[in-house]
């Protein structure tokens, strides 16, 4: 029973959407870095068959071109999907106090949002007046690309 091992095994896939805008940096040698949080919500019954929600908050780290191609698509309300690993990591405060913190050190990050190509950030919130919207100008950014095209055209054809 001695030599019975438990695997080294430290996954986390998780949804949610961001509590706030990312908060965007580089470290001292030019690395880019990108933290922001995310809220992910389980629906359960309760003891009484009545329908509650739970909400979980979750900090997220991505670094290098994960953490650019944050920076250029995430903001506040996005929705993602997260693979990654958990990580643990302490710092002093500024009153001198140790601080430490589990967050999710990402992976892969699944942007579950369409965007609409070729425009800023700035210029999308300015597209979404209904008058102005172009449906024909959004990109798919969800899991539709894995489903076969007899699937994706058959859920296109429903929806119109």
């Amino acid at each position: 029973m001695a030599d019975l091992k438990i695997p080294e095994l430290n996954s986390v896939i998780i949804a949610g959407n961001l509590t706030k805008d990312p908060i965007c940096r580089q470290t001292t040698n030019g690395t880019p870095v990108i933290n922001f949080s995310i809220a992910s919500n389980r629906k359960y019954r309760d003891a009484n068959n009545q329908w509650q929600e739970d909400v979980c908050y979750v900090g997220v780290v991505a670094w290098n071109k994960l953490a650019e191609s944050c920076r250029d698509r995430l903001k506040k309300g996005s929705a993602v999907l997260i693979d990654g690993e958990l990580q643990s990591r302490t710092w002093k405060a500024e009153d001198g106090s140790n601080r430490s913190v589990v967050e999710v050190k990402a992976r892969r990050i699944q942007f579950l949002n369409k965007r609409i190509q070729n425009l800023a950030v700035a210029e999308v919130e300015q597209a979404k007046a209904p008058h102005d919207e172009d449906f024909n100008s959004f990109e798919d950014d969800s899991f539709d690309r894995f489903i076969k095209d007899s699937e994706a055209n058959a859920v296109r054809d429903h929806e119109r």
